[in-house]
Parts: C-alpha cells; structure tokens; sequence
C-alpha cells in the first residue's frame, strides 16, 4: 500500500493558493496571509459600507468576520449594498444573515457570524468580545463613539468610516498611537444635524471607494504593514472631484475626556440615549442624553418632506414615514427627544430615528 505523507507547510500552502495573487505582493507573502486567516473582524452594520468592507476582507482571506446589523434588506439597499440581491428583499433577510449566506459562497474558508442586534452599551462588549478589530459600517454617531470607547478602553484599532450623498471619509483609530474619534471631532453632533442617506441620497462609488480604503488599511495592519498604514483624515468628493488627506496630530490629546481622561461615557451608559416603550401606545420614546443644544425642526422637516406628510411648529414635528412597507409616525422635539409610534421594539424604533434624524 502507498502511503504519501503531507507535511503541515504544503496543507497550508494549499489552503492559500486562492490569495496567490495577493502573496505575490511586498509585504503579503505567506506569513502575512496566515496572520490574515487567524485575524478576527468585527463588522459594525451591513448596509453600503459594512457590505462592501465584508466582501473585501472575505476575498482577502480574513479567517472570522462577525457581522453585526439590525436591520432588514429593502429594494433600495440595491443600489450600493454589494452582498444582496432581489431575493433577499422577497425573503425580508436580515441584512446579518444574508451577508453571512453570500460570504460563504464567495470564500468557504472564511467562519462568518451574523448577529442580528442592535448595537448599544447594554450589547457591545458582548458582541464585540474575541475580535482583533473593529471596522465601522455604522449609520449615526452614537454607535461610533461606543465604538471609539471600546477600542480605546481595549487597546485594539478602529477603522471609522462614513459616506453620505456624494462624500465620504476614513480615519484609522490605533489606541496610544493616533488621536480616537473624540480628539478628531470632538463632541458628536447633536441629532437631526447630520445628513442621512434617507433624506440626501448616496452615491453608491463614493461609498465603495471609502470602504476600499478601510479594506486596504484593516490588511495592512493585520500583515504587520504598519509603517505604510495612512495617518490622519481622508475625505472624497466624488461628484466635486476632491480627495483630501488631513494631516492629525501625531499622537492622542491629552485632555480628550476618552483617549487622554479614559472616561468611556457612551460604552458605561452615561452618554448616548435610552430608550423606553410606552406602555399601551405601540410607541417608543428616545431620549439622548448629550447636551446638544435645540434641534433645528424646520430644517429637518424640509428634509423629511419627500417621505410623507410633515407638520412642524417651535415645539415639535410629527412625520408620517413608511419604513419597509411598515407606517411609522415620528414626533420630535427640540431637545431631541422622539417618539417613534408603530412599534414596541427599542432596535426598530432607533433605526427609523437614524435613518431619518441622524446621530
């Protein structure tokens, strides 16, 4: 009988042949591409961002990506959402779930978990337990400054990432080494300041090449790449034709109440909102705890007229929306304060909140 003997070095070079165009690359060989299949990932949401960041780190060979959304694919998620398609809107698939279905057709070695939640300080640190990394697909402020707490209270990197209309921006957050979030903007704006894509529209180029760049940085960082890795803000116009790279301060500020002060506000619960189900209504209020200072309500009203009827005042606004095929009435207050009726769910009720207000 022939016996052949397979040594461990050729069963893992077998398992790498796929990434041999990546390998050929300086800095890629085969250590880094192992490195790469022993990083996990967190993906923190799965619209256009968080799709097109799980394609890219699926392909380039990334061993567990865990994917965290709360939402559901809808018809106009197609037009940048790179990993669905017209049946995972005719099934209602968690945008989680059907990440994870198409991930596993696209590259079968990598171990993908989907987790259907919202992301808040009671859940983060469950959800984000075990990763290297987390890489942000995040629709509103909030959950990023969570984010940006977690990552500096655990020494691990952050890759922030947004898009909206026809521009987009990235930072990579390295505890110790670069400025968090906070130091780069401070507070976070206050809710209804920020343009959605709900109500301003995406380019879906504009988000794909911004998720390229946090691609390219997470496999850098993880190869051991680190002296090629991009200091500072980068932010694209596509429809002005702009790029721009900010430079930031060499090292973390001081005085941030987060990176400098380690006051971790928004991941201990005492800053970002809470929400509370009223009992009886089929209604959830939101209120956020920052001190934001007063809404501007016509503004928004403006902005939300394209979605249904709006009535506003000096003391509220009330918006009539259709969110999946399912009515919502949003009643909003100066402070931020909201009422989302249609719903008893706190997860649903924050993602109408900001898809239509922001932050």
């Amino acid at each position: 009988m022939l016996v052949v003997m397979v040594d461990a070095d050729h069963r893992m070079n077998e398992t790498l042949d796929r990434y041999h165009r990546q390998m050929l690359l300086p800095g890629l060989g085969a250590a880094a591409q192992q490195r790469l299949r022993e990083a996990a990932v967190m993906i923190m949401g799965c619209g256009a961002l968080g799709t097109v960041a799980a394609d890219g780190l699926a392909r380039a060979g990334v061993g567990h990506l865990v994917i965290v959304d709360r939402d559901f694919v809808e018809l106009t998620n197609l037009q940048r959402q790179v990993l669905f398609d017209e049946e995972d809107v005719a099934e209602v698939m968690p945008k989680a779930e059907a990440a994870k279905r198409k991930l596993a057709r696209i590259n079968s070695q990598v171990e993908v978990t989907a987790i259907v939640d919202d992301l808040n300080a009671d859940s983060f640190v469950r959800h984000a337990r075990g990763a290297d990394l987390l890489v942000d697909g995040l629709d509103n402020f909030e959950t990023r400054y969570l984010a940006n707490d977690y990552a500096v209270r655990e020494g691990i990197p952050y890759f922030y990432a947004g898009a909206v209309g026809t521009e987009g921006m990235a930072a990579t957050i390295l505890p110790g080494q670069t400025p968090c979030l906070h130091c780069l903007f401070g507070a976070p704006p206050p809710p209804g300041q920020g343009a959605t894509c709900d109500t301003v529209g995406v380019l879906g180029p504009a988000v794909s090449i911004i998720a390229a760049f946090q691609v390219a940085e997470v496999i850098k960082w993880i190869a051991g790449a680190h002296d090629r890795m991009r200091r500072g803000l980068l932010t694209i116009d596509l429809w002005d034709n702009r790029l721009l790279q900010l430079d930031a301060a060499a090292a973390p500020d001081s005085e941030c109440p987060c990176c400098g002060q380690r006051h971790f506000d928004y991941l201990e619960g005492d800053a970002g909102s809470s929400a509370t189900s009223l009992c009886g209504r089929d209604a959830v209020q939101l209120r956020h705890r920052q001190d934001g200072g007063s809404l501007d309500l016509r503004a928004l009203a403006r902005r939300l007229d394209a979605h249904g009827p709006v009535k506003v005042n000096a003391f509220m606004l009330r918006a009539e929306l259709t969110d999946r095929g399912k009515p919502f009435e949003l009643t909003l207050f100066p402070d931020g304060r909201a009422i989302i009726k249609g719903s008893d769910d706190a997860s649903e009720a924050r993602a109408v909140y900001a898809k239509y207000v922001g932050s």
